[in-house]
């Protein structure tokens, strides 16, 4: 379509004819199935469920209801939508509503068009100016949504509060040929969900006892969270009834879906992208904390744990390397185990615990998940140390433990140079040698990192003691620490007596 047409008989001579916004979706989206494109770029595993649902709905020109926990795309969704609509469309220049030069439907566009026919003027409208986005909240009025009788402009034009000139159009109707989104619709009260009844299917508004007939073309989405059916709000049933098509989204089901997720949103510098390293490890790690929270009994399972909580931890591994790497003033640097210990307020900052999670604490209960990832992940790469405890066969393991048993500890924390570091794990006899047994092709700087997992994993498997000490991790003898308290314990008691 030609965006320098100007006036409403140049458009007509152009051919050009009106479509609703829903067969605009419609129409457009067909032509990408057709060339095997989805038109939802940057959406990661929702391909074979809330993709293929979302564009049925959209095939049945459905307004939509987007169900699921924070953190799941929603909104993202949702924006992504304007991308299927038309990239110009014409509408009559001045109007508040944007309305079609072709089908007017206010006092303002129909007086246009009868007073200056077909020299009336047209504009062109992009696609992402035809998006309007509204989160609910419980302060959201009638008037902010479908509009209000201005008394000023009625008393300027000297019109009477019957005339459709007084009102003050809202969101809704400013949304008149477009997307509009209205994000935690359970947050909106009843009696404005209310109002939206006859917008969604009569097609007029009614405010303060004025009834007009305006028919909007509005592709509506809705969002909600399952949770706030019971804590905050709920969706009364005739309007969840006019919403013809209701999708559920999900979590991320595997790690390497939830690690796309996670680098395409990260966000790093260039500096930190060049010089530090993250080994494979590290990055599954991460998306593993994630996994386990979400089936912790610490963790409100209804409230949900937001991708957002890797995003973050992610950035927050990074920049506790690169912390490191400047405060020992080297060039480059690599994340090292250790620096799970960084992530933790990116944890405790997206979960939501219950009572007994509350009781732990949210720093304990987030060591708890990066212990937990660790044990789940280390059998992957190396045997079970129980099992091999158990075995007949000789244990891998036992060179190292039974070095922690002579009373040696090694005190890993964020200061250690490169150097110190790679010193503190050599020292620890067939530490090295079980790492290349398993894991011959790695490159240095990732047997390192692979010498300090086996350190973790023996101690989740309590094989080893592991203390978190500021910055750091310290690791010692399973039993010896034990003993150890206890003469503490004596000796304290003994002191209280004395």
């Amino acid at each position: 379509m030609d965006i320098n047409i100007t006036t409403l008989g140049e458009l007509k001579k152009s051919g050009y004819r009106s479509r609703s916004v829903k067969e605009e979706l419609r129409s457009n989206l067909i032509q990408l199935l057709r060339t095997n494109k989805e038109g939802f770029q940057g959406i990661l595993g929702y391909e074979e469920t809330v993709i293929p649902e979302l564009q049925t709905a959209l095939l049945s020109r459905h307004n939509v209801l987007l169900l699921g926990l924070r953190g799941q795309a929603k909104t993202r969704i949702a924006r992504l939508m304007v991308n299927l609509l038309d990239e110009y469309v014409p509408y009559i220049a001045g109007s508040e509503i944007f309305e079609d030069p072709l089908q007017p439907i206010s006092w303002y566009g129909r007086s246009q068009i009868e007073a200056r026919g077909d020299e009336t003027p047209v504009a062109w409208l992009h696609r992402s100016e035809r998006y309007t986005e509204k989160l609910a909240t419980p302060d959201v009025t009638v008037a902010d949504l479908v509009g209000d009788v201005d008394p000023i402009k009625a008393a300027s034009l000297k019109l009477n509060y019957n005339d459709e000139r007084v009102i003050h159009y809202g969101l809704i109707p400013r949304a008149h040929r477009g997307i509009f989104v209205i994000n935690e619709l359970p947050d909106l009260q009843a009696r404005i969900q209310v109002a939206l009844f006859n917008m969604l299917q009569e097609k007029d508004i009614q405010i303060r006892g004025f009834k007009l007939r305006l028919p909007l073309d509005i592709q509506f989405v809705f969002t909600a969270n399952p949770e706030d059916y019971t804590n905050r709000g709920s969706i009364v049933t005739p309007l969840k009834d006019r919403i013809e098509s209701q999708i559920l989204t999900h979590y991320p089901k595997s790690i390497d879906i939830s690690r796309k997720i996670t680098f395409q949103e990260a966000k790093l510098t260039d500096e930190q992208k060049t010089q530090v390293e993250a080994d494979g490890l590290l990055k599954d790690l991460v998306e593993q904390v994630a996994f386990e929270a979400r089936k912790s009994e610490y963790i409100d399972q209804k409230s949900g744990v937001s991708a957002r909580l890797t995003i973050s931890a992610y950035e927050n591994l990074i920049s506790t390397a690169e912390r490191r790497m400047i405060v020992n003033d080297e060039k480059s640097t690599f994340v090292r185990l250790s620096d799970l210990s960084g992530i933790t307020p990116a944890i405790t900052g997206k979960i939501e615990l219950v009572y007994e999670g509350e009781l732990e604490g949210p720093v304990h209960v987030a060591n708890t998940l990066i212990g937990k990832a660790i044990k789940t992940l280390f059998t992957r790469y190396f045997p079970d140390p129980e099992k091999a405890k158990k075995s007949k066969r000789a244990n891998p393991y036992a060179i190292i433990t039974e070095w922690f048993s002579e009373g040696h500890t090694v005190d890993l924390t964020d200061q250690l140079s490169q150097v110190q570091y790679k010193k503190l794990l050599m020292e620890v006899p067939g530490l090295y040698d079980l790492v290349k047994k398993f894991h011959s092709k790695l490159t240095e700087n990732q047997t390192l990192v692979m010498m300090e997992f086996v350190l973790h994993g023996l101690a989740e498997f309590s094989q080893l003691s592991k203390n978190n000490m500021a910055g750091g991790t310290g690791f010692s003898d399973m039993f010896g620490s034990l003993f150890n308290a206890e003469f503490g314990d004596e000796d304290n008691e003994d002191e209280d007596l004395r």
